[in-house]
């Protein structure tokens, strides 16, 4: 302390100074910052602490031209929805048909409320969503749920294409208590019996949501895990509390080295960030690429009881009226995707399939666009939702003008300063809510989708090497 203060007083800085130096006006801030351009007396400059890199909260919150929040409020709430579209489009060989079992952490450890308003009801509450959004995604896959309590693992439901069955098994272990400690091989097994009869042509994965700190193990987790390995099984966890070291030993091994499948939640966003994240299926290594071979399937129509007659669906023994009849045995069944109960031939439609390649040719992000070029739109294509009108500041050359070099920084990397997102396809302009929906629901691009796609691309030229377009003489 005695240095600190003979070094501030050998500054000879005064007040003014301080006040004109800080961004606060604060002696503390502006007392850092005098240090940090003077040297010290013998010659040395003084390193920056570290309280004085710490960006605070209410200096991103800048009033807009009419002394009003709404701008900068609806300028974060654009940089979060942006901030969920940038990730690589990169097409790469993936397996659509997935096999994934995923376990529940019910032990004692999740009756902690760090995350409200409990880790138990929190993880139902994402595995229910998990569910709905795994087969929205990968509606030819197959999923099934275990659950680990009192250093065992029960079987919620069997491994199926049907999500309907799921979130009714999963009901019934909401009210549950968690109760007794987990066991991590005990799961591990129980998976490796649910994936053992899966194809070979489909993905074999393991989800495990982990809130505790140990794991009651009746022998060596270590030679379950070389069965994983053997059995070509992929392990992610998600923690909910610190990091266990034969957690991410399990993901490392199982994924040939590759620790990025464990992951610590944060907070309760943070949580659902990550689980959702595994409904994109994981790209195939090379070692796992196999010669292509054909998979037989079925494609019924829906079919309607004649008359008052009822008939008997093969998948449930329930009553029904109308049902899908098997294209090999006649057997009816009363939801698709599912596998034929008589024959054990996979039933889908066609729009099921087609849904599962958007991840193989996703499609490219689209750019911002600055205000030099936002004068060619004045609403978005899909939507027609009137677009910001440009200042008049910027109706000129960009670069000039001072108004043009006082101008706050997006907030996020690829956000839009003009509202607008183009697709460098067909250069049409879009609105952050259309770029969201066209990325996370449609999966293409509603300009080249048009008749006027390939309008304002001078040379027609169609980038078909990434996957977001085909080259279609207009």
């Amino acid at each position: 302390m005695a240095d600190s203060d003979g070094e501030f007083q050998g500054d000879d800085a005064s007040d003014d100074e301080f006040g004109h130096q800080g961004t606060s006006g604060t002696q503390p801030g502006a007392r850092g910052q005098s240090g940090q351009n003077k040297p010290r007396k013998g010659g040395r400059k003084s390193a920056r602490a570290a309280w004085e890199d710490i960006q605070r909260s209410w200096d991103a919150v800048v009033e807009g031209a009419d002394g009003t929040l709404a701008g900068t409020i609806e300028g974060l709430a654009e940089a979060e929805k942006r901030a969920r579209l940038l990730k690589d489009t990169t097409p790469l060989q993936r397996g659509i048909i997935r096999h994934l079992v995923l376990v529940l952490d019910m032990s004692f450890a999740m009756q902690e409320k760090d995350m409200l308003p409990s880790r138990h009801e929190l993880s139902m509450a994402y595995a229910s969503e998990f569910v709905r959004e795994y087969f929205e995604q990968n509606p030819i896959s197959q999923l099934a749920i275990i659950a680990m309590r009192d250093g065992i693992a029960v079987r919620i439901s069997d491994m199926s294409g049907n999500p309907a069955d799921h979130l009714e098994k999963l009901q019934t272990w909401v009210k549950q208590e968690s109760q007794g400690n987990p066991s991590l091989q005990n799961a591990l097994e129980m998976c490796r019996g649910a994936l053992f009869h899966t194809p070979s042509h489909g993905t074999r994965e393991v989800l495990i949501v982990y809130g505790a700190l140990m794991s009651s193990d009746p022998g060596d987790i270590h030679e379950t895990i070389n069965s994983l390995i053997k059995d070509r099984i992929h392990v992610s966890i998600v923690g909910l509390a610190a990091q266990v070291a034969i957690c991410e030993e399990l993901c490392s091994k199982t994924n040939s080295g590759d620790k990025s499948g464990y992951n610590i939640a944060l907070h309760e966003q943070h949580f659902r960030e990550l689980m959702l994240a595994i409904t994109t299926p994981p790209a195939t290594r090379a070692q796992e690429q196999s010669n292509a071979s054909l998979l037989m399937m079925g494609f019924p129509s829906r079919t309607l009881a004649a008359g008052d007659s009822i008939h008997y669906c093969a998948c449930h023994n329930r009553p029904t009226r109308e049902g899908y009849a098997c294209t090999r045995c006649g057997s009816r069944v009363c939801r698709l995707p599912a596998e034929c109960p008589g024959c054990g031939l996979t039933l889908i439609l066609s729009t099921h399939l087609a849904r599962s390649y958007h991840h193989l040719f996703p499609l490219r992000n689209w750019v911002e666009v600055p205000w030099s070029e936002a004068r060619r739109s004045r609403a978005c294509y899909s939507c027609l939702a009137p677009f910001p009108e440009v200042p008049s500041s910027r109706a000129g050359a960009k670069g000039k003008g001072k108004e043009d070099r006082a101008a706050p920084a997006p907030v996020v990397k690829g956000l839009s300063e003009s509202g607008r997102y183009a697709c460098e396809v067909c250069n049409n302009h879009f609105c952050i809510d259309c770029d969201l929906f066209a990325h996370e629901v449609l999966h293409n691009c509603p300009g080249c989708q048009s008749d006027t796609r390939g309008v304002g691309n001078e040379n027609g030229d169609r980038d078909a090497t990434n996957g977001n377009a085909m080259e279609i003489d207009s």
